[in-house]
């Protein structure tokens, strides 16, 4: 190591130094508070009882974003359509493609309508 990188070096650990022991000084210059309360400063004027709200509203968001996603993502599986079909809607595709005879397909249309 030269002279020249030496003194670079210890130049900047110096400048370290006198940073990290000026900030603790500047602090200590204005004075120690007499409680922690004062370190809040505008808190201690009656709005301190707005934190826990704030933690309260930004749970309830999340829980809402996430109900949304559920319910857009579900909604693109097709399970909605599928209830919704009625009984005889159901009946009237099977009788159309020949899985039941027109005895059942009749007696099963008077079932579902009660009769």
């Amino acid at each position: 190591m030269t002279h020249s990188s030496i003194t670079t070096v210890s130049a900047s650990i110096a400048a370290l130094v006198v940073v990290v022991l000026a900030l603790p000084a500047a602090s200590w210059a204005q004075g120690r508070p007499e409680t922690p309360w004062e370190m809040m400063h505008d808190w201690d004027s009656g709005w301190m009882w707005l934190m826990p709200l704030f933690g309260i509203a930004w749970f309830a968001l999340l829980v809402v974003a996430i109900v949304l996603v559920v319910r857009w993502i579900g909604r693109g599986n097709g399970a909605r359509g599928a209830s919704a079909r009625s009984a005889r809607d159901i009946l009237d595709e099977r009788y159309a493609r020949g899985e039941i005879d027109r005895e059942e397909y009749l007696q099963r249309r008077n079932d579902i309508a009660g009769g």
